[in-house]
């Protein structure tokens, strides 16, 4: 069956070389062919559309990153790896607003790109879903991995000092955050609009999955009608989950809830053992400009008074703050990072600037150390409006690393690139034991991985 496939590919890519020989005019063609999956001049195209910023020849580093990824995706079929649909669309809504961002207007963007954004967002998720996909084999392939402390101290001892790996500048932060009260009448309008949809549901005017496409604030589960992967009570927002674990019928919709994100109703899916698969629509609140700027006034007096040595930015932080995370750390801010050698969460106070909020990034850039901010707004992790201000604890600056001061760092870049040679060995491998073929005018190009042309 599979050389069936191979012949029928290597007959079609002909057939068109000669349709293009007979017209001189190539509306698409075959020019590469991994395992028994085409890949097309369209395709290569499309990625260069898409990421118009590609290192080298893109007709032979495009080619060759999809000939990689048809390589990674049938191992995803082997070992059953997919992602789910929200984690694709967070993605998916990053790479649509920096576009936006860059063209100056969606309309911009729909206009370049020839295609309407609905469209665009349609082609970016199946972009993103495979590289998502292409990730996590890498993270199943090398997860055995496992790099010691002796491992890490014989790596780095013979390496010239003036050739270790710098460190960027981190960064210690705390934080103080007020979340503005929510006026009543918005409230109302919330839960009226909850009420509406519901109705509407119950009265089979409109179904609960088109309902949520069109108003959901979801942007994530929105574009599967609503619709979350099967999780677990715990994985839930707690108020969220006991609305949800007391639904039993799949037609029936639950009362409105108030979750840390906002205003739902909620519609059971399947259950499958201890998990729920359900669909929901979230509606958010929108706090006042008054409110804001109040907010913003009342950070400015605590900082102020904090200023003139009333009490302490932790103290304060440990008493007023809104932020549960940082208010029991008395507003210090704390980074979860994984460690690679035994797969246990690292909790560190340390910031690469890169990965702090936008926001408070920002804010922080200029910043002296023990300086306090002016107040500002941002949008907590939640999706709350947040009047926030912060202090600039330490900030170590980049700096060759050390065993002594950044050994987990250390251990992260041996754990990164023994995975790396693991993969290229794989790569390698896979290339052998893989029929490709590259149509010859793709052929003359230094490729990453050279296996791909066979003598």
């Amino acid at each position: 069956m599979m050389k069936l496939r191979y012949a029928w590919a290597v007959a079609l890519s002909a057939l068109q070389l000669t349709a293009a020989a007979q017209l001189n005019n190539v509306i698409d063609e075959v020019v590469w062919i991994v395992g028994d999956a085409a890949i097309f001049r369209s395709d290569v195209e499309k990625v260069r559309q898409q990421m118009p910023r590609v290192t080298g020849n893109p007709y032979c580093t495009i080619p060759e990153n999809l000939a990689l990824q048809k390589l990674f995706l049938h191992q995803a079929k082997i070992d059953s790896i997919d992602v789910p649909a929200e984690t694709v669309n967070r993605y998916v809504e990053m790479y649509i607003n920096e576009w936006v961002q860059t063209a100056g207007s969606k309309e911009k963007l729909e206009e370049y790109r020839g295609m309407t954004l609905s469209q665009i967002r349609e082609e970016t998720f199946d972009m993103v879903h495979d590289n998502q996909v292409m990730s996590e084999v890498r993270k199943s392939l090398t997860k055995d991995i496992k790099v010691t402390p002796a491992e890490v101290r014989h790596f780095f001892k013979d390496i010239p000092e003036d050739s270790l790996p710098l460190i960027p500048t981190q960064v210690e932060v705390e934080l103080l955050a007020e979340h503005p009260k929510v006026r009543q009448e918005e409230v109302d309008r919330v839960k009226g609009l909850l009420r509406d949809y519901t109705e509407q549901i119950n009265s089979g005017t409109q179904s609960f999955s088109v309902l949520a496409r069109m108003y959901s604030d979801d942007t994530e589960s929105a574009r599967q009608g609503g619709e979350m992967d099967y999780m677990s009570k715990m994985e839930l927002d707690p108020a969220f989950a006991n609305v949800a674990w007391s639904l039993t019928d799949p037609k029936k919709v639950s009362k409105i809830v108030e979750s840390q994100f906002g205003y739902h109703i909620i519609q059971l899916v399947d259950k499958r053992g201890d998990k729920l698969k359900l669909r929901h629509i979230l509606k958010r609140v929108h706090v006042d400009d008054q409110d804001v700027e109040a907010g913003l006034q009342r950070l400015d007096s605590i900082a102020m008074d904090i200023q003139e040595g009333k009490f302490t930015f932790e103290d304060a932080a440990s008493i007023l703050s809104d932020d549960k995370d940082s208010r029991n750390n008395r507003g210090l801010m704390f980074n979860v990072t994984q460690d690679p050698a035994t797969g246990e969460r690292i909790r560190t106070s340390r910031f690469r600037m890169a990965d702090l909020p936008t926001e408070i990034a920002r804010v922080v850039e200029g910043m002296e150390v023990g300086e306090i901010s002016k107040p500002f707004q941002m949008l907590d992790k939640t999706g709350k409006t947040q009047c926030t201000v912060v202090k600039l604890k330490s900030r170590i600056p980049a700096h060759s690393a050390s065993i002594a001061e950044d050994f987990q760092i250390l251990r992260q870049i041996v754990h990164d690139r023994r995975a790396e040679e693991f993969i290229q060995k794989w790569i390698r491998e896979k290339q052998r034991s893989t029929y490709v073929r590259i149509n010859p005018d793709w052929q003359n190009c230094e490729f990453q991985y050279p296996g791909w042309v066979k003598e």
